[in-house]
């Protein structure tokens, strides 16, 4: 008796672009298919390229943005300041106020005046030449903040220095204390003809105001 011989049949059929056999038996199922999936990564690459290209844009545009509102700010608060300057800037006839002229012939040899300049009290000393000589002679090198009566007084028989004493800011009794200069009652501080703190707590001279003489005439500022 012959065996009856299964053929299977095959068949094919198209599957995006590809020809895909299928193969069927009688009695039972055979089924097999081998597909060729199409590779999508260089779509994805591309996809991500386009993506990190927009992302850098996109930074490139918030940075320029970001830039471009710092300058402006820059520049809006120059000018506030510089409109800030102009307006606080003295005018010529306030500068004038700033300077003081005394007339020297007003004030006798051996005396001290006190003179108001930009709200604080100046002395004005005119010294009689054993005054002068007396200050010269001391010893710069044994002062607390060394400095010589000619540094201090250009002109000699004057001496130019704010009445504010440099320990906490009191204003000091003229020709008194133990230097017969300048004495601070509020805490002791002895200063000499020249200004120079020579006992007491104050750290430094008397300060030296700018001024200069024309003639008779004393400028201070």
């Amino acid at each position: 008796m012959a065996s009856a011989v299964i053929r299977p049949r095959a068949h094919c059929f198209l599957f995006a672009g590809h020809v895909l056999p299928m193969v069927f038996a009688v009695g039972r199922q055979v089924r097999y298919a081998h597909l060729d999936v199409p590779s999508f990564e260089a779509v994805k690459r591309s996809d991500n390229g386009d993506q990190k290209e927009a992302d850098y844009s996109r930074r490139a545009f918030t940075y320029l943005m970001g830039a471009g509102g710092a300058i402006a700010t820059a520049q809006l608060a120059k000018s506030m300041v510089q409109d800030f300057l102009d307006t606080m800037s003295a005018s010529a006839d306030v500068l004038a106020m700033a300077k003081m002229e005394v007339n020297l012939d007003d004030i006798p040899v051996g005396k001290n005046v006190t003179f108001k300049w930009r709200g604080k009290p100046v002395f004005v000393r005119h010294r009689p030449q054993s005054e002068i000589d007396r200050e010269a002679a001391v010893d710069v090198k044994s002062l607390r903040h060394p400095q010589s009566d000619a540094e201090r007084a250009t002109k000699p028989e004057w001496l130019v220095v704010l009445g504010i004493c440099t320990h906490l800011g009191c204003v000091p009794i003229a020709n008194a204390g133990d230097f017969h200069g300048y004495f601070c009652p509020c805490h002791g501080s002895h200063y000499d003809a020249s200004g120079r703190i020579r006992k007491g707590p104050a750290p430094e001279n008397l300060e030296i105001p700018e001024h200069s003489f024309e003639d008779n005439r004393l400028i201070i500022g």
